[in-house]
């Protein structure tokens, strides 16, 4: 069965950092393209960014670029969000899902697995 969990949301003031990882299992993590997406209060979700299956190649959205980094360490079946800066703008719920393959076009929604989400909350 495959799972994805998230972890690592919480409170942060503007400018801080979190760190979200996703835990993956029930399938060969190192042989898929992930991705995060979030959605903040009240609105529909963004697509944040993209990762390939081998961690060499990533994508960012244009609100997050230069702020977060996306990684994925295959020996540990893990997706990690590295958030810096944070803004107000960025509160949301973040989730990670799977591509259908190794690869993914910049901004693709062609998803097979999500994950249930972790809330991030950017407020002083």
């Amino acid at each position: 069965e495959v799972q994805l969990v998230e972890s690592g949301g919480g409170l942060v003031q503007p400018g801080g950092s979190l760190r979200l990882s996703c835990a993956a299992s029930g399938f060969t993590f190192s042989s898929y393209a992930m991705s995060w997406v979030r959605r903040a209060p009240g609105k529909g979700l963004e697509w944040v960014s993209g990762i390939n299956s081998g961690g060499g190649s990533t994508n960012y959205a244009d609100s997050v670029k230069d702020r977060f980094t996306i990684s994925k360490d295959n020996a540990k079946n893990t997706l990690y969000l590295q958030m810096n800066s944070l803004k107000p703008e960025d509160t949301a719920v973040y989730y990670c899902a799977r591509y259908r393959g190794a690869d993914y076009y910049y901004k693709s929604w062609d998803y097979d697995y999500w994950g249930q989400g972790t809330q991030v909350t950017v407020s002083s």
